[in-house]
């Protein structure tokens, strides 16, 4: 047993700032760390961990699929929040564009193919085998990406 938890450790070692900045794309600053820390701690708790041949790809899509969750349990209580609340609308229109307000609009896997591409210089193959999807889903969802964010800097 001793083995294992050194194994995983040095594995999160090796890649727990690599997962840190993929889950602050995903989710932001100040929920990243939380996302890689459930992800990983589910990751080395599941029954199939041992038989898993790709660690570092399993890692990467538990903070996806972890950050997904969270975003969707944010916004319910988002949602909640401003049903009880009466706020007063304010138009706070700045002249700059916000990158991270425009990449929150993106659809998570968007952030997470954005993310793969740009900054860690992934390629779509690399990507689809990270995220388990296929090629073309990458290439799609990097399109409907780019053709988000170009809108809202012509908004701009």
């Amino acid at each position: 047993m001793m083995t294992i938890v050194e194994t995983d450790l040095a594995l999160y070692q090796r890649y727990g700032d690599d997962l840190i900045r993929y889950a602050t794309a995903l989710v932001g600053p100040s929920d990243a760390a939380d996302v890689v820390q459930d992800a990983v701690m589910a990751a080395f708790g599941a029954p199939g961990w041992a038989a898993v041949g790709n660690r570092r790809a399993y890692l990467y899509r538990s903070v996806f699929n972890r950050s997904v969750s969270m975003r969707r349990s944010t916004s319910r209580r988002d949602h909640r929040e401003r049903r009880v609340a009466q706020r007063d609308l304010v138009d706070d229109r700045s002249p700059s564009v916000d990158a991270r307000a425009a990449l929150a609009t993106l659809s998570a896997q968007q952030r997470a193919v954005v993310y793969l591409t740009y900054w860690e210089d992934l390629t779509p193959a690399q990507i689809a085998d990270m995220l388990d999807v296929g090629e073309g889903t990458v290439r799609k969802q990097l399109a409907r990406a780019r053709e988000a964010l170009r809108r809202i800097l012509d908004e701009h």
